[in-house]
């Protein structure tokens, strides 16, 4: 059964002066797929600017901003709403080659998958390959998809989850020395155990949808709610990070080790990268004084559109 699923994303930037702003990448825009389909979809930027749309390297759909006149804020706010036809934890269809594990790509695939092959972090290959070692079955067929299956849950069960504001990913070796970590860290650690084993995997950012926010009154009022405080899922009221890992026969598998999700309609995603810093959903500059910069404020809010026919026509 499909959902449509609305997003408002804003990100505000505060200075105690005008500033003049440079270009900005923004990344917002949903990825439209047989699972998912863009409704509608709209960037306004404050204060006044000039945008236009690209495909980056990923074809990621950025748009491309210019601020024209200084000013003490710079506003980006994301509003678009999707049909999502995904199905949770429905079993992938994987080649019998690719069933258990170690397997090899096909050449074509090898080729193609090179990008996301190799380690981002190969000095700290040796700890996370330990790390995984001790879950990984010792003798008799081991099921490729089991192995995934056990770095998705052992995230979740061993690690806890710590919110931070700051930007930046944490190295696979800290998130496993601290045993906490963000969407993002958590995303990191399963990416480079999982190109450790000789499976290509790539960064995913987006949203997630957690139902029992569309239950609490302050969400239904427009008000983001952290979903670690009350219970849902975790990383619900910011923007959220997960991985793809590519079997073949099955294609691109979603993983979600911050809650243990395989596919559904829980996860929205916006972009997919070779590393974590290539997904940024804002990047820029500006030109002032350094002390000049007082923050940065982000609110999300994912909520399901109830009583509405999910066959409404596209927008064009």
């Amino acid at each position: 059964m499909s959902v449509i699923l609305e997003v408002e994303h804003v990100t505000t930037y505060r200075y105690a002066q005008p500033v003049t702003f440079g270009i900005h990448r923004v990344a917002f825009h949903p990825r439209a797929g047989h699972d998912i389909r863009v409704l509608n979809a709209e960037l306004t930027v404050s204060p006044h600017s000039r945008q236009h749309w690209v495909h980056d390297v990923f074809s990621n759909s950025v748009a491309v901003v210019e601020p024209l006149v200084p000013a003490d804020t710079l506003s980006f706010t994301a509003r678009f709403a999707i049909e999502h036809r995904g199905v949770k934890d429905q079993a992938p269809s994987i080649d019998p080659a690719g069933e258990l594990y170690p397997f090899q790509y096909s050449l074509d695939d090898q080729i193609n998958l090179s990008a996301f092959l190799p380690l981002q972090y190969p000095e700290d290959a040796a700890v996370v390959r330990e790390w995984v070692s001790s879950f990984l079955p010792q003798r008799g067929d081991i099921h490729t998809l089991d192995v995934l299956n056990n770095l998705n849950q052992f995230i979740r069960t061993d690690f806890a989850y710590a919110a931070r504001d700051a930007m930046g990913t944490q190295r696979p070796a800290q998130t496993l020395a601290l045993r906490s970590g963000t969407c993002r860290d958590f995303a990191l650690l399963m990416i480079e155990a999982v190109r450790g084993l000789g499976m290509a995997a790539r960064f995913v950012s987006g949203y997630i949808y957690d139902p029992a926010l569309d239950l609490d009154g302050s969400a239904s009022a427009g008000q983001p709610v952290q979903s670690w405080d009350i219970g849902g899922m975790t990383g619900s009221g910011a923007t959220h990070a997960w991985l793809h890992v590519y079997l073949p026969g099955a294609g691109w598998i979603p993983f979600d080790p911050t809650n243990t999700l395989t596919g559904g309609t829980d996860l929205i995603r916006v972009a997919f990268t070779r590393t974590p810093e290539q997904a940024a959903p804002v990047a820029g500059g500006w030109t002032g004084a350094a002390n000049d910069y007082l923050g940065m404020e982000v609110s999300v809010s994912v909520r399901r559109r109830l009583g509405t026919n999910a066959d409404e026509p596209p927008s064009t």
